[in-house]
């Protein structure tokens, strides 16, 4: 097993642990309280979760993030999320094929994931840093032909680079070798920060840039400072600890993003996303769609069957938070009315769509 394969595997198993979790700081969603519609004038059974990306048809405004393990572990992952999101209808973003795209061969990553979902959006992913280390438009062109990708997801991630012992930290000049992906890939460009959130002035860049899909990851789930500094020695663990909660929280990144976004970009919502409900405020915060990855790992590794039981869960639980607003939709959803904070963390009713928008 080389070096990139094993750390990508103690990455898996960190995560699955749970002890990569940022502990001091949240993703927001809790200071999202949706105003309760006691009656809804909505049979449960007729909301509509449904919504198109890419071309193609979701049953849910959902996406399954992987992670990359070892090549055998990554193979029996990605088949797992493939089955699963094949079958509710949701969209499925790949680990970095980084380690396949250098090897030359798939590590994982093949034909056999397209053929297992053949209808659902799938999303290939490299880290943007590589474009600095020798990766240019025929490594990305590679990533996408090997999965038959829809799109390609750049990830960005200098915190985790910083604190990982060799990590690659040139960004120096990225954003022209993005534009140059951006207007030389058949596919659109999406990226996605992996877990410190994009801020708005990066989001604007990133949009001039010719960026489609931008996906927030932010702040209040997986801290990959603290996921590295588990890998290490104690003086990297110390090092380490003052930024593991280091980041934008979520609904703060969406918050600041969805404003920007327009009917030809797609909003993506990560990053400490733990149930339906959250899936629910995500959208209401300007999410396009809501991305999951550690939440979601566990029962990845186990089987498709064990992630078809959880996904089955987050939709039924969207579904709920749908009928409680009385949102028939997700276009209603959007403009779901939300309650006020106010002093002493007491929660008011909005008056109107007005007020009850000051909750964005």
């Amino acid at each position: 097993m080389t070096e990139i394969s094993r750390r990508k595997s103690d990455h898996l198993r960190i995560v699955t642990e749970g002890r990569g979790a940022q502990d001091r700081l949240d993703s927001g969603f809790d200071q999202v309280r949706f105003l309760h519609q006691a009656l809804p004038d909505l049979d449960m059974d007729a909301v509509d979760t449904g919504t198109r990306f890419l071309g193609r048809s979701l049953g849910a405004p959902l996406l399954i993030s992987a992670m990359t393990g070892g090549p055998e572990e990554a193979e029996r992952i990605n088949l797992h999320i493939a089955e699963a999101c094949a079958h509710h209808r949701i969209a499925l973003s790949v680990g970095s094929q980084r380690i396949a795209v250098e090897a030359g061969g798939n590590g994982g990553l093949g034909a056999s994931l397209r053929a297992r979902a053949p209808q659902i959006p799938i999303l290939g992913n490299i880290g943007a840093v590589q474009l600095n280390y020798g990766f240019g438009v025929a490594q990305a062109q590679r990533a996408v032909d090997m999965i038959q990708a829809d799109a390609l997801i750049l990830h960005l991630n200098p915190l985790q680079e910083a604190i990982q012992e060799g990590g690659d930290r040139n960004f120096a000049a990225l954003l022209p070798r993005i534009e140059e992906l951006a207007t030389s890939l058949p596919v659109p460009l999406g990226v996605k920060e992996v877990g410190a959130g994009l801020s708005a002035p990066v989001a604007r860049c990133l949009i001039d840039a010719g960026v489609t899909i931008l996906d927030v990851a932010g702040a209040g789930g997986t801290s990959w400072a603290r996921v590295e500094a588990e890998r290490g020695p104690d003086r990297l663990q110390a090092l380490a600890a003052p930024f593991h909660d280091w980041g934008i929280p979520t609904t703060a990144s969406l918050r600041a993003i969805a404003p920007m976004m327009g009917p030809d970009r797609i909003l993506v919502g990560s990053g400490g996303v733990r149930h339906g409900l959250d899936a629910a405020r995500a959208i209401r915060l300007g999410a396009d769609l809501v991305g999951q990855a550690a939440r979601a790992l566990p029962a990845a590794r186990h089987s498709a069957e064990a992630l078809s039981d959880h996904l089955s869960d987050v939709v039924t639980q969207l579904r709920i938070a749908m009928f409680c607003t009385g949102s028939g939709d997700l276009a209603a959803l959007r403009r779901a009315p939300l309650l006020v904070p106010g002093p002493g963390g007491q929660w008011s009713q909005a008056t109107g769509m007005e007020t009850g928008d000051a909750g964005l």
